[in-house]
């Protein structure tokens, strides 16, 4: 799931959209108790429906439900599931972190625990390079989704692959092969460029070392590169080729933390750093922060001003009128003005009262 998909359900909405959210399990023996609770929360949502609409309304939806039930897979369970059905969609996402077990029927679908989180797990691009088989893939930590949206998968044809190579005087196969394995590679990273382009996340290459090697040579995304995977993954599933990239990531991602904290500490010498939620807030909504820090598990519940700017505190986080997490909110405002945002570890900004932000002026 990424940030399209959740923008895509909440276009789908309208009453009623019905939301099942379930925590599961990657491995026997826990996982054999997913379906049994899958199958009483499915229950749950037909009592609630045939409670509230009548019969003939709720009957086409409930069906819709029952299919996407039938298509889950629990034998390739991750940590969390979540089904979406309303008169407009019907969607199942298995997901790489755990879900609080609920039923939702509403206006709009229940994306808030989606989006919160999709924002604080670690998510990067990872393309596997191959002349028959290169595939791009979105990883959200240890789980790897295929993109097959075109032109990947994308293969090499032309001389060298699909045809012989060019023989003849002044002709040196292993030159022109060169020249055109860059010249794919260089399609290949064109192809990248509307993904990394709407979400810049970090970009991790796998591929045999003369791949990489070449890779380096042409791309123009070296500055998103977070780590590179040695090796012939053309037919590697994407369960296999996540467990030899997580290790490298999560080693990218460490670095990459510890740069950026650096980066804070320089510039909070100067006049663009900014410190503590409500100072965040206000420059996120005027469009002034670059690069916005926030602690893993940081929360903060918040009344916001008329003016849009200023943040109360507030203590009870489910009263009305109050915003349950407004780093939350921040977060999603930062990214919607072109800002990026990364979290670190917990205590990391404990002299930035949990959250700083990088401005651009």
């Amino acid at each position: 799931m990424n940030r399209n998909d959740i923008r895509s359900l909440n276009a789908q909405g309208g009453y009623p959209a019905i939301s099942i959210l379930l925590p599961t399990h990657r491995t026997t023996p826990d996982n054999r108790q997913d379906p049994i609770r899958l199958k009483n929360l499915v229950r749950q949502a037909r009592d609630r429906l045939q409670a509230e609409i009548p019969k003939r309304e709720a009957e086409p939806l409930l069906q819709r439900l029952d299919t996407l039930v039938k298509d889950v897979d629990h034998a390739r369970a991750l940590d969390g599931l979540a089904l979406f059905v309303s008169p407009k969609a019907a969607s199942q996402f298995v997901l790489p972190f755990p879900l609080k077990e609920r039923v939702v029927i509403d206006q709009t679908f229940a994306t808030r625990d989606l989006v919160y989180a999709l924002n604080r797990s670690v998510r990067y691009w990872l393309v596997s390079l191959s002349e028959q088989h290169t595939r791009f893939y979105e990883g959200v930590r240890d789980a790897l989704a295929e993109i097959k949206t075109e032109p990947f998968p994308m293969s090499m044809d032309g001389p060298g692959a699909t045809e012989p190579l060019p023989g003849g005087k002044g002709i040196e196969p292993t030159k022109y092969l060169d020249q055109m394995h860059r010249q794919f590679l260089r399609k290949v990273d064109a192809a990248l460029n509307p993904w990394l382009t709407a979400e810049p996340l970090p970009l991790v290459v796998a591929g045999v070392e003369h791949y990489l090697a070449q890779y380096r040579e042409v791309t123009s995304h070296g500055h998103s590169m977070l780590a590179t995977v040695s090796g012939n993954f053309s037919k590697t599933s994407a369960h296999d080729l996540a467990r030899s990239a997580w290790p490298l990531v999560e080693a990218g991602m460490a670095e990459r933390r510890r740069a950026l904290l650096q980066q804070l500490e320089e510039a909070a010498s100067g006049t663009h750093v900014v410190s503590g939620v409500g100072p965040a807030w206000r420059a996120a909504h005027e469009g002034r922060v670059d690069l916005l820090l926030v602690e893993q598990d940081y929360a903060y519940a918040a009344r916001v001003d008329p003016d849009g700017l200023t943040l109360a505190p507030a203590e009870d986080a489910t009263a009305p009128g109050v915003i349950d997490d407004a780093v939350d909110e921040l977060v999603e405002t930062v990214l919607a003005k072109g800002g990026r945002v990364e979290f670190v570890d917990n205590e990391a900004l404990a002299v930035h009262q949990g959250i700083a932000a990088i401005q651009r002026y």
